[in-house]
């Protein structure tokens, strides 16, 4: 089995607590965000940063992982591709995007395909290409994908397909309206629910139809978008969404509803009943905001939250993008600042790769097998060992107060697995207990 590595020695615990008393709850919870990947890394073979992928193509008999990306014009995204390389060699942001001559790296075992359509009008395919940031999706702008598609390539031990089917200004209340979403009454109005109308023309859920059949073509021709690929399974979906939702008091009012039924909708549409599921909050959007945003908000991370839907356990996660977020709104496209599209990218491409470690299965990427040595020399100091514990266990509280349960639930684990003599893993028991 894997060697458990004790949690001394944590990599910038104290400064990071440090930076977030004197900055607040965003820095805190980017700090969190950072140390959650390190920590996960630990144990689950999670780097942050990547390393630079090998250029090895995939284990070509096992079929493809697909993953489906919608929502509306953010995750087709804005991002600049020209301000990437100026983001890398000013801050040593995404090392694992060039090579070591600063050109572009490109993932062998990963595909990245675009398709669009309006409404269930016919597709068409604007990007087909093994998964680099080279050119962006059109040329020049780069959505999430990026940051998506290489952490769960990292993770995964099989060809992998990053296939994206969405276009911009379209809700969830309306416009991708999944099946099985029923008319409602709202301030004296009925809202209409799922369906196609008898004389045509634009209905509640023409572009979740237009979306879904868009990515099923996809699949239906799967070597020419894979070559050599002859099966598939559809392992996840993303969504980044709600700018359109939190302009109507009824679908931000219905968003938490409408979004279990989209995954439900999905996971039943792709045959895929365990299908994992994350979603991004918008980036502008603080946690303590109020009014629709703030319900769309609570409604994203909601998802996240195993306790209140227990049949997505183990398979949804919630991410809250605001400490990702570098400027401007999702109304402006983030002012096309490509840090932004790849924080909150890697950050959604973090929490799949999490589900899919934590999950395992077939897809996960087998380990190193290690014999652990019961060496004396090699065990920590039981009074270091505590303390270092005693500071896990007070970033999870914090993580918790902040309702950022998946994070809560990581230092939680983390506690137990590497520190389980110590008095904080009784009391992260029983959290952890109560929070799954």
């Amino acid at each position: 089995m894997i060697a458990r590595k004790p949690c001394v020695g944590t990599p910038h615990l104290g400064a990071a607590m440090a930076r977030s008393r004197r900055t607040g709850a965003a820095s805190l919870l980017a700090a969190m965000a950072s140390m959650v990947t390190a920590l996960a890394a630990s144990g689950a073979s999670i780097p942050d940063p990547l390393p630079d992928p090998d250029g090895k193509p995939a284990d070509m008999s096992k079929p493809v992982q697909v993953y489906i990306l919608m929502g509306q014009s953010n995750m087709l995204g804005f991002g600049n591709v020209g301000q990437l390389k100026g983001i890398h060699d000013g801050k040593g942001k995404y090392p694992y995007l060039f090579d070591d001559a600063g050109n572009f790296t490109v993932r062998k075992d990963a595909r990245n395909v675009r398709v669009m359509c309006s409404g269930n009008s016919p597709a068409r395919t604007h990007k087909n290409d093994w998964l680099s940031a080279q050119g962006g999706h059109d040329g020049k702008h780069i959505g999430p994908e990026i940051g998506i598609g290489y952490y769960v390539a990292h993770v995964t031990d099989a060809p992998v397909m990053i296939l994206k089917s969405c276009i911009g200004n379209r809700s969830l209340g309306w416009d991708l309206l999944p099946p099985g979403s029923e008319s409602y009454e709202y301030n004296g109005k009925t809202c209409p629910g799922y369906g196609k109308p008898e004389g045509g023309g634009w209905y509640a859920g023409c572009q979740y139809d237009g979306d879904t059949a868009a990515a099923k073509n996809v699949l239906a021709e799967l070597g020419n978008y894979y070559p050599g690929a002859t099966r598939y399974e559809v392992a996840g979906f993303f969504f980044w969404q709600g700018d359109k939702d939190f302009r109507n008091d009824a679908h931000s009012q219905y968003y938490e509803k409408n979004l279990v039924n989209l995954i439900a909708a999905l996971r039943k549409d792709f045959n895929s009943p365990e299908g994992k599921f994350v979603v991004a909050t918008l980036g502008q959007t603080d946690e303590n905001a109020g009014g629709n945003q703030g319900k769309i908000l609570k409604a994203q991370l909601a998802i996240g939250d195993w306790n209140k839907y227990p049949q997505f356990k183990g398979t949804t996660a919630g991410v809250y993008s605001r400490p990702f977020c570098h400027g401007s709104s999702s109304s402006g496209h983030y002012g096309g600042n490509a840090e932004t599209y790849m924080d909150i990218g890697e950050a959604m491409g973090k929490a799949m790769a999490q589900l899919i470690v934590d999950g395992g299965g077939a897809a996960q990427k087998e380990e190193e097998v290690e014999e652990e040595e019961e060496i004396a020399e090699d065990k920590p100091d039981p009074s270091v060992l505590a303390k270092e514990a005693e500071k896990l266990l007070k970033i999870a509280r914090e993580a918790e107060r902040m309702r950022q349960r998946p994070i809560a639930r990581v230092f939680y684990r983390k506690i137990v697995k590497d520190c389980p003599d110590t008095p904080a893993a009784e009391e992260a028991k029983k959290r952890l207990e109560r929070l799954e």
